[in-house]
């Protein structure tokens, strides 16, 4: 059966959320924590593991390795259902975790990192800035692993080691990149959280601990006075 078309609607410009409106008796099913606000009439409920009709009939077993599979891509044991179970329509509304985009893809026509199927509409948010980019058939795109949000399912996708030993070493971009080769469209994000969480870890051990340098006249030269390096 296919799925019911949804009505949605993306607010704001560098924190945004996307607000769905449901008809009687529908549900969308979100990651854990990123609820903002809903009408009344909607009933939340938390599930283990995605919710599927599959995972429903899997047993126990089934559920305990798919949530396992979910743990180990960092995300969360459990999922939240919002269902419509009033009259008339209804909105609920989930709000980005970090700076970045929402990005709307039908799961029929699309290819994303972590595996999604169905027929329906799926959310994803990406950080930084995202952008689109059409290969013709037979062109070539290299992509970091990390930046590659997702693609049309007609896209060729490989991985490739970086060449050289100097770039792989001392490159600091990884030892491998995303390959891929039209025709087809490729969305790639310019921040991955990873990436964005790494650079807040490294800044708050340099700027941590009250050092004299930060705010102050001597800057960054406090710093090396006080024994530390950049």
């Amino acid at each position: 059966m296919n799925a019911h078309e949804i009505d949605f609607q993306i607010f704001g410009e560098e924190m945004q959320y996307v607000e769905i409106e449901l008809d009687p008796y529908e549900t969308v099913i979100a990651e854990a924590g990123s609820f903002m606000m809903m009408d009344d009439s909607i009933e939340m409920a938390t599930i283990f593991g995605d919710g599927s009709h599959r995972e429903e009939n899997s047993g126990l077993w089934g559920k305990v390795l798919s949530a396992g599979k979910r743990l180990i891509t960092g995300e969360s044991l459990f999922m939240t259902a919002f269902t419509h179970a009033g009259t008339g329509k209804k909105r609920v509304s989930f709000a980005s975790p970090y700076p970045g985009r929402i990005i709307p893809l039908d799961l029929s026509e699309h290819f994303i990192m972590q595996k999604l199927e169905g027929d329906g509409l799926s959310f994803l948010h990406a950080g930084g800035t995202v952008t689109r980019k059409e290969l013709a058939i037979g062109e070539t795109m290299r992509v970091d692993t990390g930046c590659l949000v997702g693609f049309t399912q007609d896209v060729d996708y490989d991985i490739e080691m970086v060449r050289g030993v100097r770039n792989a070493i001392f490159g600091g971009e990884g030892l491998f990149y995303a390959r891929l080769q039209g025709p087809g469209s490729v969305w790639v994000q310019s921040l991955p959280f990873s990436r964005l969480a790494d650079r807040v870890l490294r800044a708050s051990k340099h700027y941590g601990g009250g050092k004299k340098g930060e705010g102050s006249v001597l800057g960054g030269l406090g710093d090396l006075l006080d024994g530390d390096g950049w």
